[in-house]
């Protein structure tokens, strides 16, 4: 049984997080849920990375025309690392000499917070918005600086240059395999087994490595039996939840892509499906 204090009491939930990971295990425990928790990807340190310092130096070589945030989070990260090698003042001159577009309202806090005014920002947040806004208004002969998150935007990319775009592409917080594949795996079989009711989601790598991971190791079938029978798949947002998507997963999204708004909805879900079951 559960209350409204305790709502998750009796469930348990796996998190393949690793960043912020923290508090969003603390807010599921609050709520009485037991946490596996198995980091399927893990993150460059952003000042380490020598990818982002490419196409940092790339930016700062000549101007840009145009500047596409698509995170709040990515954005804050480039710039942080940026002052760590000495060069934020000169990209934030950079950032503020061109057109600013933003994914929406995180991208546009973080942009602000720089004293940057962007010109439009998505109102449903997506790609897709931002990439329909450009193209309308013709992107052709322009220099523009991408912020990416978490993984490539191949189709966004390759429509711009398409449409005569010359782009470079910044991509805060690269992923890379997780540090304890033996753990994932443990989660996965879990999974399968019945032993967890719902896994977490809030990056689209992530998902999208539970699943190789699982392939990998011979359990990729099983684990989609699981996910799309048994086991409650709450993603962050749209982004996060495609891999799944793409595989015919039911997922189940927040309103607003916030964890406590995951956390809320797993906590209102998770006994709403055992009342729906009884």
């Amino acid at each position: 049984m559960t209350d409204q204090q305790d709502p998750l009491a009796g469930y348990t939930v796996g998190v393949t997080a690793e960043r912020r990971a923290d508090d969003f295990i603390t807010a599921l425990e609050r709520r009485g849920a037991t946490v596996r928790h198995a980091p399927t990807i893990r993150i460059v340190p952003l000042v380490d990375d020598d990818e982002l310092r490419a196409a940092t130096d790339a930016v700062l070589a000549e101007p840009i025309d145009l500047a596409v945030m698509t995170t709040g989070q990515g954005f804050r990260g480039w710039i942080d690392a940026a002052r760590e090698w000495g060069v934020s003042e000169a990209l934030l001159g950079r950032f503020g000499a061109a057109r600013l577009v933003v994914r929406g309202p995180k991208a546009k806090g973080a942009a602000r917070a720089e004293d940057l005014t962007e010109e439009w920002s998505a109102p449903d947040e997506t790609n897709a918005e931002v990439l329909d806004y450009l193209l309308e208004r013709g992107v052709a002969g322009l220099r523009i600086a991408v912020q990416l998150h978490g993984a490539p935007l191949p189709e966004f990319v390759g429509a711009l240059t398409d449409a005569g775009a010359s782009v470079v592409q910044a991509q805060p917080y690269r992923w890379l395999p997780p540090v304890d594949v033996d753990a994932v795996i443990r989660l996965v079989d879990a999974a399968i087994a019945g032993d967890v009711d719902a896994l977490a989601f809030t990056s689209a790598p992530a998902a999208a490595n539970l699943l190789a991971l699982a392939g990998e190791h011979g359990r990729r079938d099983s684990l989609l039996v699981a996910m799309r029978e048994r086991v409650l798949c709450a993603c962050v947002g749209p982004v996060t939840a495609a891999p799944l998507v793409d595989q015919e997963v039911p997922v189940v999204q927040p309103e607003r892509q916030r964890l406590g708004a995951l956390v809320k909805l797993i906590s209102a879900e998770l006994p709403a499906r055992a009342q729906a079951r009884r």
